[in-house]
């Protein structure tokens, strides 16, 4: 039933005072004047979305507007219990007191699949969202972290030079957080996690915190997940966080939508390596650092240096203010590591000053909400009843030729649609 109500206050208040008022999931539809001064409210159940949803009514000539406002933090925690309430605030509490083991077991809750605790985690980041929104805003606006993203083939280096890089960084006074993914195997499902192993030293220093987590299958190598791992990393008052990737398939691309800069990785003695990295993946790239350029290594690695500076300069900038930088690099004997650390920060104030890493953050956010969208689109599509009984059948009728892929695509389609 619809509630009408006369609004006798200018719109720009009634909105700050709807924003006060405890309205529990709720359709507004007012209609207002030109000057839209006064208007009619009509407030309907919206629980569905469980959002706070608006829409002007303007006169026939005018303006349809149409807004939403995400439901206010009562409405997310009205469905915990006094124990999962107690586990979440546990949590939120000691992960930003910086407490190690309320990050790793947020980082656990986050990754469950278990639909309960999908439910849990999201409410545990809102709480770390917008306290990390406040830190921001008394920060003038810039952002706490710098995100970095290493890819590059197996056999890199990468693990050794972040253990070299990282504790160059622990020692200047930052905190470093490494999310390292490793391979699955796709007959067993397991992750040997072996990151943690080769890098000794770093995993035992107290202000640095090395997370590995398993692939999963997860298309490109970079877990679901790891998006949210970053922001419960940022909460937990870390300030540099290296994303480390398998550097195989899409996994430069999916890091590349989640990181300020991208720094590809590259052995000096890999053969052609113009033809063996894609000409996409080197576009990504904001630094490419050539490793292992010591002893009989060096000569190899200025010709691949020298190689890689004549094809950047070939390809499309990606910034206004930054052209990407090849350099070289020893975890061995600690050459150009500074100097690489020089270039990342004179990235950052470049990209900061021009206000192209904000922008980044933003458009990498509304990238990560559709890549969410699809993955859990598909998999209320598999798990819907009529489509999974259908689609052993037609999976095998594809696999004896009997159906073309597309019309059983077609058909699974159809089923969904008609479900209702």
């Amino acid at each position: 039933m619809n509630i009408p109500m006369l609004l006798l206050r200018p719109h720009q208040h009634f909105l700050k005072g709807l924003f006060r008022i405890p309205f529990h999931h709720y359709h507004f539809l007012f209609h207002a004047s030109t000057h839209l001064g006064s208007g009619i409210l009509c407030a309907q159940p919206f629980k569905s979305l469980g959002l706070h949803c608006a829409k002007w009514m303007l006169p026939p000539n005018g303006l349809r507007r149409k807004f939403c406002v995400q439901a206010t933090f009562q409405d997310h925690t009205e469905g915990l219990s006094d124990k999962e309430q107690r586990f979440v605030d546990k949590l939120y509490i000691g992960l930003i007191r910086g407490q190690r083991a309320c990050l790793a077991e947020a980082i656990t809750l986050v990754e469950s699949t278990h639909n309960r605790k999908k439910e849990l985690a999201q409410v545990l980041l809102q709480k770390v969202l917008s306290h990390h929104r406040e830190q921001e805003q008394r920060n003038k606006g810039k952002p706490l972290a710098f995100r970095v993203g290493l890819s590059g083939p197996p056999g890199a280096g990468k693990s050794t030079f972040i253990e070299y890089f990282g504790k160059m960084l622990t020692e200047r006074g930052h905190k470093l957080s490494v999310l390292a993914v490793d391979p699955s195997s796709c007959t067993t499902g397991g992750s040997l996690l072996g990151d943690k192993t080769r890098m000794t030293e770093l995993s035992r220093d107290m202000n640095a915190y090395i997370r590995p987590s398993p692939t999963s299958g997860t298309l490109g190598g970079v877990t679901r997940t790891t998006n949210e791992a970053i922001l419960l990393c940022e909460g937990g008052g870390y300030d540099i966080i290296l994303i480390e990737t398998v550097g195989v398939g899409q996994s430069e691309f999916a890091v590349a939508d989640m990181v300020d800069m991208f720094v590809l990785l590259l052995p000096p003695a890999g053969g052609d390596e113009l033809q063996g990295i894609k000409r996409g993946i080197i576009e990504m790239a904001d630094l490419v650092a050539i490793t292992k350029s010591d002893g009989d290594l060096i000569v190899p690695a200025r010709r691949i240096q020298a190689e890689y500076v004549s094809a950047l300069k070939l390809l499309r900038k990606r910034s206004e203010v930054w052209r990407p930088k090849v350099i070289r690099i020893s975890a061995k004997t600690g050459e150009g590591i500074t100097e690489m650390w020089d270039k990342m920060k004179e990235f950052q104030d470049l990209m900061l000053g021009s206000g192209e890493l904000t922008a980044r953050r933003r458009k990498q956010q509304k990238v990560w909400m559709w890549n969410l969208i699809q993955e859990n689109v598909l998999e209320h599509f598999k798990t819907h009843p009529t489509v999974r009984e259908q689609i052993p059948v037609l999976e095998k009728k594809v696999l004896s030729g009997a159906l073309s892929p597309g019309l059983a695509a077609d058909l699974l389609l159809k089923a969904f649609k008609s479900r209702d």
